[in-house]
């Protein structure tokens, strides 16, 4: 009898450009489902059924982060899902510890995981608590666990227009958590640590430079409307020791990120200024 099929429970949804094939994930120990969105210069769709473990390999010439990752919510089958990037590595028994939360948060329609990378060794909070509009803001997207269902009854789905490959290389993962907060969707907070980060060059992250501001002011509009000010602000006041060695200044932080906003805001054809 195979122990996990395609209806199992839970699957890892994995992004990832110019695979040769899914054993890849052997590298990320991922030892139970999987599908894989493999952007490549081919399409295939292959399904792999072993005595542990279901993997679906797709692949696609269509580029974007955000776009694999809608793909992945489309084509999956299992009731719980969670993001993953190439460069997550899980520990032990990561899929028990993720159903048990879900089991015993009956609640929680989306839950956010620990995993350990370089500038944060710690969880966030050291209790379970349900989470805001600025505990979201410190998430990344492997740590997002959700009840797949929940999520496409809601209408939910990565910006396509913000992540790497994207107009906007950052800040889809918090305009998703955005998104779902206001369809009423309730996300939670675990302090359970399921997998670390292997070192491995940013494919976004290249410093505290103009595009960066500019990125994330555009991410600020999108996730807050009218009230994207206070995040511009509070970003700029919190991150001030943190991008200061790159010569930027305050206020070139809060002109870069205004930039952004307006022109995502031209972009878009769209008013928040009222």
């Amino acid at each position: 009898m195979i122990k996990n099929s395609s209806a199992s429970r839970l699957s890892v949804l994995l992004s990832a450009m110019q695979l040769d094939d899914w054993h890849y994930i052997d590298k990320l120990n991922i030892s139970g489902n999987a599908l894989i969105i493999n952007q490549c210069d081919r399409e295939g769709d292959d399904r792999t059924e072993e005595t542990n473990r279901y993997v679906r390999f797709i692949s696609t010439k269509e580029r974007g982060l955000s776009k694999s990752r809608n793909m992945a919510l489309r084509e999956a089958e299992s009731e719980i899902c969670i993001f993953c990037d190439n460069d997550v590595k899980y520990g032990q028994n990561y899929e028990e510890k993720i159903l048990w939360e879900f089991d015993r948060m009956k609640e929680a329609d989306i839950i956010v995981f620990f995993i350990e990378r370089p500038e944060r060794h710690k969880p966030i909070f050291k209790h379970r608590r349900r989470m805001g509009v600025l505990s979201t803001m410190k998430v990344f997207s492997p740590e997002l666990a959700f009840r797949r269902e929940k999520v496409l009854e809601a209408g939910l789905c990565m910006d396509e227009d913000f992540g790497a490959g994207a107009r906007y290389s950052m800040g889809e993962e918090n305009i998703f958590l955005y998104d779902a907060m206001r369809a009423g969707l309730k996300i939670y907070y675990a302090p359970v640590k399921i997998a670390s980060l292997i070192e491995n060059e940013s494919t976004w992250f290249k410093g505290y430079t103009k595009e960066f501001f500019m990125n994330r002011g555009a991410g600020y509009l999108r996730m807050a409307g009218r009230f994207y000010h206070i995040l511009i602000w509070q970003f700029a006041l919190r991150k001030k020791k943190q991008y200061a060695p790159d010569n930027m200044s305050f206020t070139d932080a809060l002109r870069y990120m205004y930039r952004g906003a307006d022109e995502y805001e031209r972009s878009k054809n769209i008013s928040h200024r009222r």
